[in-house]
């Protein structure tokens, strides 16, 4: 196992290897503000069976966890996804195992996973995009960790060890976390991230691993190329280095900080097809030498929907602040009530439509959305969650510009591969108003359970009542216009007719 513990402090905030102290392993060090990531790379021997068994059958698997509770976060850490537990996956050439097993070990994993199998549940992801793309896609709202923390404490920690539990309780206060494999590495990544705040550093070596410790900071050193960031600060390896070494880097990265937020709200009252509102902070696009468009990617649960034949009109696009509906994820039923929908829900890519000005101004984007059908509830009511959406500028580098991997490097994140590899994504902070969740509640109606026994009730009685009125009005036809044959009279009077 190889192990690397990074503390990334803000411009200015450098710490002097004198502040550390290394002793047998472990090293400590002064109270910082700073991000924290955790990564951890498993060799295929190193899993547990039942992962090492799925895992055979796959191409590549990338899970990705984002914690419906605001945080602020600092560069290289900047790539943002919708609250909540995301999936790309492509089984491989002989995965029939993995793609019926991967629903179940992922519930076992990580609790209350609603998937059924890959074919049914999840989504495709278009493949005449770019080869960085997965091939399938799934996504469901997920509160925190819980299962995850005591999955990994039964596979991982002995009864006595300690430090191991209490390092995986700490995963209840991260703000992401991602497991990743590909088949070109065979290695699993397991990468946790907590937010900018106030914590010690200490971190201490596992046996028979390798663990590099990083308390770094950004940086501007000379030469720093746009779309670069530049990194300084001290490393450690553990059980290896007695002091910190000093390291300055730079590296291009395709995520940036647009220096901007937004939040979001529905539009009231909401009933059955809400308008979502985004209020954006500023229309100035972040960089004046590149072409720029700002887009807002939305993972929406199979409770609610977005028509893509509604944005497909112009004037209406133009009336909302958008500027078109750039991808949809396939199939999208627009009729099916929610409790018989199968897949997860639909990805939506959205280009926005700033108001063209010179002067900096906030400015609203509105996006409308149906809510399906849901099964009947006591009250007459349902409250559902919709996560915020990830919301940023894309812009198009330079010609010849070359984005290698780096060690912080962020992919298969959903939206990127709808991009070209030119793309840099400029990240506008999401910041809810009124709280520090990152979803907004809609309350939906429904059939009340307590009065649908007069429901019932009442269908029975029209329907007969109904059928009665029918009845009665035949028998009336009937009776006023007789049920025997034809008189004598008029058969004689046909016959002469039909004579002359």
């Amino acid at each position: 196992m190889r192990e690397r513990i990074t503390f990334i402090q803000k411009l200015g905030d450098s710490q002097e290897p004198s502040a550390f102290k290394i002793n047998g392993g472990v090293i400590s060090g002064p109270e910082i503000d700073a991000v924290r990531e955790d990564k951890l790379t498993f060799a295929l021997d190193d899993l547990p069976s039942e992962l090492h068994t799925l895992l055979y059958g796959i191409h590549e698997l990338h899970v990705r966890w984002v914690s419906p509770v605001a945080s602020e976060t600092v560069a290289p850490f900047l790539a943002r996804l919708p609250p909540g537990f995301h999936l790309f996956f492509t089984p491989g050439k002989e995965g029939v195992a993995a793609l019926n097993d991967l629903c179940p070990t992922l519930s076992k994993v990580f609790g209350s996973i609603e998937c059924s199998t890959p074919t049914d549940s999840f989504t495709s992801l278009p493949s005449d995009r770019f080869s960085h793309s997965a091939a399938l896609q799934y996504f469901q709202p997920l509160e925190d960790l819980s299962r995850f923390i005591q999955y990994a404490k039964h596979q991982l920690c002995s009864n006595s060890n300690s430090r191991c539990v209490a390092r995986l309780d700490r995963l209840a206060h991260a703000s992401s976390l991602e497991v990743s494999y590909d088949t070109i590495s065979h290695a699993l990544k397991i990468t946790a991230l907590w937010p900018y705040q106030h914590q010690s550093v200490y971190a201490a070596s596992q046996p028979q691993s390798r663990t590099e410790v990083g308390v770094l900071s950004a940086d501007m050193p000379p030469g720093l190329e746009p779309n670069e960031l530049g990194i300084s600060g001290l490393l450690t390896v553990l059980d290896q280095d007695s002091e910190s070494s000093p390291v300055v880097f730079s590296f291009a990265s395709r995520h940036q900080d647009a220096n901007s937020g937004f939040s979001t709200s529905f539009l009231e009252p909401t009933g059955l097809h809400p308008t979502l509102q985004i209020q954006l902070e500023s229309n100035q696009p972040p960089s004046d030498d590149a072409s720029c468009s700002a887009h807002a990617y939305l993972t929406l649960p199979r409770n609610i929907f977005a028509d893509k034949y509604q944005l497909a009109d112009d004037l209406f696009l133009a009336s909302k602040n958008l500027t078109a509906l750039r991808y949809i994820s396939q199939p999208v039923d627009l009729e099916a009530p929610e409790y018989v929908m199968k897949s997860w829900g639909s990805a939506v890519l959205l280009e926005l439509s700033p108001p063209d000005s010179e002067k900096a101004q906030s400015w609203t984007a509105g996006i409308p959305l149906h809510l399906r059908y849901l099964l009947p509830a006591k009250g007459g009511y349902e409250s559902i969650q919709i996560p915020y959406p990830a919301v940023f500028w894309a812009c198009t580098a330079e010609e010849g510009t070359k984005f290698p991997s780096n060690p912080f490097d962020r992919v298969n994140l959903g939206y990127d591969g709808l991009f070209g590899p030119r793309t840099v994504f400029w990240h506008v902070e999401p910041r809810p108003v009124g709280g520090n969740r990152l979803e907004n509640t809609v309350k939906v109606p429904v059939l009340d359970l307590d009065k649908s026994q007069w429901v019932n009730a009442g269908t029975a009685i029209v329907v007969l009542a109904g059928f009665t009125w029918i009845m009665w009005k035949l028998a009336a036809v009937l009776f006023r216009s007789g049920h025997g044959g034809a008189s004598p009279r008029g058969a004689k009077s046909v016959k002469e007719k039909k004579q002359q």
